[in-house]
């Protein structure tokens, strides 16, 4: 199996791990969101930690933090992902299962708008009209049940204000997650000092206990696969294969949760699905756009590949 194969069947293993974690999430559906939220993300650190001590990186850790600039964006950027977390875990004990899919499903589009509105980014026709066909759904649902689909735009807004803090962040994925659930840690022992003093899930049951403590390796592994698979396919590939996590959340929450799916969702959920049929062929017009401005006629000497546009210009 090549580079290529072995990065989208990581991409594959990743989303379909994020995808079907809602079905771990629901056995602990007794145990409060906060709770749970506070041991995924000690549990995490402490696995990210074994890991980056394995591959004798930690100093890296240390160093993603060390200047108040990094230290305050990387901080930012686990605020928005504990939310985001949190976000999701209450979805799953509310039942609101296929709400949190709509999020990740309109993820892409919240972030082509974070871009323009904060990087001044160009969108085209096509993406403007991928995210008025967003905004339509959003409105069909609020409408028709008379509330907006909060859930879902608080997951999507806070995962693209994690991405938008990370977006200039020189330091990898895995030593960036790690340093931000370093710094959540303190705020995590305080939460569950508060439970466990009151008779807290953990140690009350071996069961309990064990599925607190796969909170770790389920945050921790998809994540190490997303970055094995992001550093080995293109970014279109990334993009497409990463609807598969809001597709397998959906199909949980109708087809074994029982959640409710309604003729708004009805109308709702198709829209979303066209909007991104038509940012997905956009981005991958560009990219073949892209491939075709570099020739192996436009090569250097060395053998590194220019735009066509500069291909007959002279050193």
């Amino acid at each position: 199996m090549g580079e290529p194969a072995r990065g989208v069947a990581s991409m594959v293993a990743a989303c379909t791990i994020w995808g079907l974690s809602a079905l771990y999430y629901k056995l602990l559906d007794h145990v409060p969101p906060l709770e749970v939220l506070a041991h995924r993300t000690l549990w995490s650190f402490a696995f990210f930690a074994v890991v980056l001590g394995l591959r004798g990186r930690l100093r890296m850790l240390f160093a993603a933090i060390d200047r108040p600039g990094k230290a305050v964006r990387i901080l930012a950027a686990a605020f928005f992902i504990s939310c985001n977390w949190f976000l999701f875990i209450l979805s799953v004990q509310t039942g609101h299962v296929t709400e949190a899919s709509l999020g990740y499903y309109i993820f892409p589009l919240v972030a082509v708008l974070l871009g323009f509105v904060v990087f001044g980014e160009r969108l085209g026709r096509a993406q403007w009209m991928a995210v008025a066909l967003a905004a339509a759904a959003v409105l069909v649902l609020t409408l028709g049940n008379g509330v907006a689909p909060w859930i879902a735009l608080a997951l999507a807004a806070t995962f693209g204000l994690y991405g938008l803090m990370k977006k200039r962040l020189a330091v990898g994925p895995v030593v960036s997650v790690t340093a931000e659930v370093l710094l959540l840690s303190p705020v995590a022992l305080a939460v569950l000092w508060v439970y466990q003093r009151d008779g807290g899930a953990y140690g009350a049951s071996l069961g309990d206990s064990l599925l607190l403590m796969l909170s770790g390796p389920l945050t921790a592994v998809p994540l190490m696969l997303f970055a094995y698979a992001a550093r080995r396919v293109t970014y279109v590939t990334v993009g497409l294969v990463q609807y598969l996590n809001p597709t397998l959340q959906f199909l949980v929450a109708v087809a074994i949760f029982g959640e409710p799916f309604g003729a708004y969702d009805a109308i709702a959920f198709p829209l979303i699905w066209t909007a991104l049929a038509i940012y997905s062929l956009a981005t991958l017009s560009r990219e073949r756009a892209a491939r075709r401005a570099v020739t192996p006629s436009s090569a250097d000497p060395t053998g590194v590949m220019r735009p066509r546009s500069e291909g007959a210009a002279k050193p």
